[in-house]
């Protein structure tokens, strides 16, 4: 990856060619017209099909096993850490050399992006395992924009109105999958266990359940991994860019609407400080050789595979709106009304945020902070449609609760004992 074409930096859509260090034929129209709409199209796709399986999420996972959830205190948080770990970046890069922190982030990415792609291809797993390294990526992924502890997958939610066309996609293993591998297939069990001690002090460090598919996936995985490793070629940087983005979208889950909000309006204003306020971030990626962010090149019909003038999409933008998107899918779904008017709501809020961002960059030819313009739209867009419906208290009042808190796991007995006692009440008469 060239990362002199631009200024590439996470957490923003830019444009090739104004700040190029060596000359270059300018793209053609078409080829940029070519370039923007394939990221439209890539940053919609982890987003759409992200949001679906949260709610297989949500609804799979054991009350022992779910992870901390994203809090109001770690939203408000995170722009702070983020801000610190971009800085820290930042020097570290003007102190160090550049070649040898990218080697080390290279062999960090590519085990990651195996992972990912690994766990995207199957379509089914171990969720737990996959929240760990999921939580892990996310420290420096995301623009590095946030705290490592934020992972999640939540309470159950029984609602029979998703619809038909949606069922396939919360099933389990991918439809692709399932053809992949023929009935005859000779699917055995492993398990890799690990402990610590022995008698009563034995302690369990690992214990992960998987099969001869799962190997299957991981190897597919690392062919894709190598291919990264040896040439960074922008196709497998774009395959790992999607794996990490849908399973963000997929594992990491806001508590409700008003955490979103202050998550997403701080990294607003930290979007817009770090790109026009400094050069930090700027230089940060032009640096940052690792998959986080989706890329496309605008001489493709010139120069074919080995285009190299990209336009590129960091994945801060795909999946910090993608965890409010999928949030407000699943209060679709709580809603129990047959509809998904602020999943469809959100989802074009972001088409017209980003189309935006493509506009603005493309008339000013310099990059552009995306949630500048995301954010507005992907909050006021649903608020406006709750306000026309009525419906803001219910919005704002929607939570999901994390049943490794107490509090939340006494409610949901309540909860039970109370329906159970109408039930009984009901009976007698």
């Amino acid at each position: 990856m060239d990362s002199a074409l631009s200024d590439p930096h996470n957490g923003s859509a830019e444009a090739g060619g104004p700040t190029n260090s060596t000359t270059r034929p300018p793209s053609t129209p078409e080829g940029i017209a070519l370039a923007y709409g394939s990221l439209l199209l890539m940053a919609l796709l982890p987003i759409f099909f992200g949001a679906l399986r949260s709610v297989r999420c949500a609804r799979g996972k054991n009350a022992s096993d779910m992870p901390e959830t994203i809090t109001s205190r770690d939203a408000a948080r995170f722009p702070i850490i983020a801000s610190c770990t971009l800085l820290g970046l930042y020097l570290f890069f003007k102190i160090f050399s550049q070649e040898y922190i990218n080697l080390l982030l290279s062999m960090y990415f590519f085990v990651l992006g195996i992972l990912a792609l690994s766990h995207t291809i199957r379509g089914e797993g171990h969720q737990d395992v996959a929240c760990q390294w999921e939580a892990m990526t996310f420290t420096f992924d995301m623009s590095h924009q946030g705290p490592g502890r934020i992972s999640a997958c939540y309470k159950s939610l029984h609602s029979e109105s998703f619809s038909k066309h949606f069922s396939r996609c919360l099933a389990g293993t991918s439809p692709f999958m399932n053809k992949f591998f023929p009935a005859s297939f000779p699917n055995r069990q492993y398990q890799l266990l690990f402990t610590q001690g022995s008698g009563e002090n034995k302690e369990e460090i690992i214990n992960y359940e998987f099969d001869t598919k799962d190997l299957v996936c991981l190897g597919l995985s690392s062919i894709v991994g190598v291919w990264y490793l040896l040439r960074k070629h922008w196709i497998a940087n774009n395959l790992f860019g999607l794996a990490f983005s849908l399973n963000g979208v997929e594992l990491l889950h806001l508590n409700n609407v008003s955490t979103g909000c202050i998550l997403l309006g701080g990294l607003f204003i930290y979007d817009v400080f770090w790109v026009f306020g400094t050069n930090v971030m700027v230089t940060v990626a032009k640096s940052f050789e690792a998959p986080i962010k989706l890329v496309f090149p605008q001489d493709l019909l010139e120069k074919g595979l080995e285009a190299n003038n990209f336009a590129m999409l960091g994945l801060g933008d795909v999946v910090i709106p993608g965890i409010f998107i999928a949030l407000l899918l699943r209060f679709d779904i709580s809603l129990k009304k047959n509809t998904h008017t602020y999943f469809y709501t959100s989802f074009a809020a972001y088409i017209f945020g980003l189309g935006l961002t493509i506009f603005i960059m493309h008339i000013f030819k310099h990059a552009q902070p995306a949630l500048l313009y995301l954010v507005p739209a992907c909050i006021g867009f649903p608020v406006l449609v709750a306000l026309a419906k009525g419906e803001v208290t219910e919005m704002f009042s929607y939570e999901e609760s994390n049943p490794k808190d107490p509090a939340a796991v006494t409610e949901s007995k309540e909860g039970t004992e109370a329906s159970a006692s109408k039930g009984l009440e009901k009976k007698e008469k």
